[in-house]
């Protein structure tokens, strides 16, 4: 590159001029000097300044001297800024001057009338005459600022000059701007200067760019001739073309950067303005420009059509475009500018975070696309004011049809679509997407093909179920190449090219290049993904849970930094094909305490909008709200225990945290407390608790659990019970349906058994019962809502437990026929020392209920071994137990295949029982405890029930149901 200083003086007599200046004459040009003769009088000059600054260095740095005094060193400032000046700006000849600059001829001074060109425009500014397509333009335009203004409001040119600014465009904070002029062919360079120089905020420096131009010789011609040590011209023979400008600007110490195409002659006030709106606390963050595009609309067939599209309303909009009459007269946010950027020198880095897609266009929408997706940093047209045309940035449009800059090739419509595209698929929220949010159902992502793999019946299950939106987004590059992604999917190659949302390559491996550090992998996959979560609203975020920690990382802040209330689902591999039940859910289901305020500023977007227009039947999901908490009830049978916690370890689970929790009483053996001590459990804390004194079983199974929260559900096991490797699915998938779903209203739920009784326990004949035969009119496999309470393996709501708290303290007795409460024929009246009797009563006094499995031949997700213990052929026990009554068979395929339909039927067609196995409806149930009267509160009325305050479980007034 060549750096040239603007002077009309040769350097000889330069810095003769510079000595006699401060030496104490005024500089003398000495006429017919020999370039040897001047040489040596620059050395002999340049020698003996040293010499007189060697002599002052000296004098004071000698210790008579008193450096605290504050001696005047003004001179030598002026004389060290004329040196800085001839050092930083040599005469570096290029090879398209060599020949005329190395003559010894005297160059004489020459005015900027004796060099300057000018372009002939002899046509007039193109006009459209099609009605359809300036109705379509306009429409869209007008649709554009509507949103926009209800937003984040819109501005008119003088309602942002009376905006506060940090810039005193007359004071002290007056800004520093450097102007930078890119030329290639156009001959516009001079009406850019006298436009530059005649600003009424003035500019810092100029640096006029010629990067392999055939016209160097006269740009540089041009630029002396300005005579202006600000404006200063650099050169070269190899075109850096559209990002070397940028790649320059980098350099700059000024406050601001203003980049301008040489089709853009700016108005005199385009400075002031542009550093004022620049410098207010809005608009601080943003590039500013006088054209721009919103780029390309979906389409009625969920594509998107090419920028270029003729007579299509879908292709976006050129702000302003005389050719459609459409002005910029509120100030407007675009998805990239055109011609000319002015931004904080600060911004400029940005650009080069991502490898470009190429070099060879589209530097205008990569600036945009990664100020958004790095520094979420806008793109605004500014408006101007009709009648002055002072306040334009192109005051001549039809510059734009004359001289293109460059060659352009064939294919760039081709190239710049697949831009942005490009873009829009890694994150960039376009105008488009601004103002159409989009809700689906899950976004997944893989890092690798083999995790696309993985994940490809899930995917599949959810495309493929009707209502459901699923779109996946890959690494890309070297970790993960699109079309491999989509052979591992059974997709055609061709979705990698289709601009339609269906996978989404986030080029990852290609912005990491050779690097050995997370960084970039982080940054690229972070920024892209909390784009598209942005964008699509995702209701969950799904890949696995053994993906590299650093994305997952990634993937985690993405979701939590968008208040979308997205949600991170991390699933173990082997789990993937055994959740497929999570297409059937509604994605209304787990709905997050979000308010709309909250969803409004996601997009910016008025409640009254949002509402209407966007939330409708859709709230977000919280998949990882609940937590299951595992409580083991054990004493002395360490045989048992091994295989409990065994069949425990060997299921299959959705990435949630499970607490584990070991509760022994104080007779506890030895091999027991090894056996729990070295127990590794890989999903969640472990606890232990062991009693001083021996409690029994009704204190070892009440007390061995009391919920943290309301989404905090107790699964208590006693040792002798074996679970199948599908019971936390099970939990998962009921909880889900039928108790964060918000369409669904069970309140009367209170526990998920994992067991299937072959009898109805509380008669005291003990008859068989199969659920699979008494519902077979429904469908034989229906789950089933029993008001019986299981204790050999159940999930308990947190809000009920309280309740039972509250309830068993008020009731209990050691005595059980001391207890008020007797249910009609009900062998549980003669119970002794039974936690679970005084569970039966509240739920038969309230009208609770508990989900049971029903599956062929009582398939459950536990089954109790009948081991000899505290209750099982206890002394004072006279019922004889069969052990085939209760041990059942353990469900060892997936379930789900299994269910009517193949999912989990609606909460209104599940069937109900009552106490004794015989059908009631829940409203019958709650009538049956109204009737019997007995709870803690005296209810008169047989249309009422006992209501409780669910955080502290007590009782608090008659309700009626």
């Amino acid at each position: 590159m060549g750096l040239v200083r603007k002077s009309q003086m040769r350097n000889g007599d330069y810095l003769e001029g510079m000595l006699n200046e401060y030496v104490g004459g005024k500089a003398k040009f000495k006429a017919h000097k020999s370039p040897s003769a001047r040489l040596v009088t620059a050395l002999t000059c340049l020698q003996f300044a040293f010499a007189i600054y060697a002599t002052f260095l000296l004098y004071y740095m000698s210790p008579a001297i008193d450096l605290r005094s504050k001696p005047d060193f003004a001179w030598a400032t002026r004389f060290a800024q004329h040196w800085k000046q001839l050092m930083i700006q040599p005469h570096v000849v290029s090879h398209y001057q060599e020949a005329s600059s190395l003559v010894g001829a005297e160059i004489t001074p020459i005015n900027p009338s004796e060099v300057c060109e000018h372009e002939k425009i002899d046509f007039m500014q193109k006009k459209s005459n099609d009605a359809q397509m300036i109705k379509l333009k306009t429409e869209l335009y007008r649709e554009v600022l509507e949103f926009q203004s209800k937003s984040f409001g819109t501005e008119t040119l003088s309602e942002l000059m009376a905006m506060k600014s940090k810039w005193d465009l007359k004071g002290p904070t007056k800004p520093k701007v450097t102007v930078i002029l890119n030329h290639f062919k156009r001959k516009t360079l001079c009406s850019q200067l006298d436009s530059l120089l005649h600003q009424t905020l003035p500019f810092h420096h100029v640096w006029v760019l010629s990067f392999g131009s055939p016209n160097e010789l006269s740009l540089k011609r041009i630029v002396d001739s300005y005579n202006d040590s600000r404006i200063s011209f650099i050169s070269s023979s190899y075109d850096f073309k559209y990002y070397g400008r940028f790649q320059m600007a980098l350099q700059t110490e000024a406050d601001l950067v203003y980049i301008l195409d040489d089709d853009m002659i700016p108005g005199k006030k385009m400075l002031q303005i542009l550093s004022h709106v620049a410098g207010t606390d809005k608009y601080k963050n943003s590039v500013l420009g006088s054209i721009g595009r919103i780029l390309p609309f979906r389409q009625k067939d969920y594509s998107f059509p090419s920028y270029r599209k003729f007579r299509s309303k879908e292709a976006g909009l050129y702000l302003p475009d005389p050719a459609y009459d459409i002005t910029v007269d509120k100030i407007v946010q675009v998805d990239f500018l055109s011609s000319s950027w002015f931004l904080s020198a600060e911004l400029i880095k940005t650009l080069f975070i991502e490898t470009p897609f190429t070099f060879m266009t589209g530097e205008d929408l990569h600036l945009s696309y990664q100020l958004q997706k790095y520094r979420d940093a806008g793109s605004f047209v500014l408006p101007v004011d009709p009648n002055d045309k002072e306040t334009w940035g192109d005051s001549e449009h039809r510059l734009a049809y004359v001289s293109e800059t460059t060659v352009i090739f064939k294919d760039i419509v081709q190239v710049r679509d697949d831009q942005w595209w490009k873009a829009l698929s890694t994150g960039y929220v376009t105008q488009w997407a601004a103002m159409n949010p989009q809700k689906i159902d899950a976004l997944f992502y893989a890092h690798s093909v083999n995790e696309v793999k993985a994940l490809a019946p899930l995917l599949e299950k959810f495309r493929s179920t009707v209502g459901k939106k699923a779109y996946i987004a890959i690494s890309g590059g070297n970790f993960c190449p699109c079309e491999d992604a989509a052979t591992a999917l059974k997709w055609p190659k061709s979705v990698c090219r289709e601009r339609r949302f269906k996978i989404f390559d986030l080029g990852v491996g290609a912005l990491s290049g050779i690097s050995n550090s997370e960084v970039p992998v982080v940054q690229a996959v972070y920024s892209s993904m909390k784009g598209l979560i942005k964008m699509h609203n995702p209701s969950v975020v799904i890949t696995l849970s053994d993906i590299d920690p650093h994305v997952r990382k990634a993937l985690k802040m993405a979701s939590e930094t968008n208040s979308n209330g997205s949600t991170l689902v991390l699933l173990p591999r082997a789990s993937v094909p055994k959740v497929l039940w999570m297409a059937d859910l509604r994605s209304t289901a787990l709905p997050s305490k979000k308010s709309i305020s909250e969803v409004t500023e996601l997009f910016l977007l008025p409640s009254d909008y949002l509402m209407n227009n966007y939330l409708t039947n859709n709230l977000f999901p919280d998949w990882n709200r609940m937590r299951i908490s595992i409580s083991i009830i054990t004493q002395n049978r360490a045989t048992s225990l091994t295989r409990l916690l065994k069949s425990l370890s060997n299921a299959f689970y959705t990435g949630d945290e499970v607490s584990i929790a070991f509760n022994m009483d104080s007779k506890v053996d030895e091999e027991t407390i090894r056996l729990v001590s070295n127990f590794d459990w890989p999903h969640g804390p472990k606890t232990l608790r062991r009693r001083i004194i021996q409690g029994g079983l009704i204190r070892a199974v009440s007390e061995s659990w009391y919920p943290a929260s309301d989404d905090d559900y107790g699964l208590l096991l006693e040792d002798d019970i074996e679970v199948s490797p599908y019971y936390y699915l099970w939990i998962k998938y009921a909880l889900l349906a039928y108790h964060y779903d918000p369409q669904v209203s069970l309140p009367e739920l209170s526990s998920i058994s994992l067991y299937t009784p072959r009898l109805v326990e509380v008669v005291k004949e003990r008859p068989k019962w199969n659920a699979t035969e008494v519902f077979k009119h429904i469908h034989p496999n229906t789950p089933y809502l029993h008001q019986l309470p299981c204790s050999w393996g159940a999930v308990f709501f947190p809000k009920q437990w309280r309740e039972f708290y509250v309830y068993m303290n008020m009731r209990f007795t050691e005595n059980a026929k001391e207890n008020p409460v007797q249910i009609p024929k009900s062998r549980t009246n003669g119970w002794q020392a039974s936690w679970k009797k005084f569970l039966i009563d509240m739920m038969y006094l309230r009208g609770y209920v508990s989900l049971y499995p029903n599956f062929p031949k009582q398939h459950s997700f536990s089954t109790n071994h009948m081991e000899p213990g505290a209750h099982i052929s206890a002394k004072d026990n006279v019922v004889k137990h069969d052990k085939t009554d209760f041990e059942v068979p353990l469900l060892k395929e997936d379930f789900r295949t299994l269910l009517p339909g193949g999912k989990m039927p609606p909460a209104s067609r599940l069937p109900s029982v009552n106490l004794f196995n015989q059908p009631v409806s829940l409203k019958g149930l709650k009538a049956a405890g109204a009737k019997l009267g007995q709870d803690v509160l005296r209810c008169d009325n047989v249309t009422e029930i006992v209501a409780v305050d669910h955080q502290t479980g007590l009782p608090t007034a008659c309700v009626k149901f």
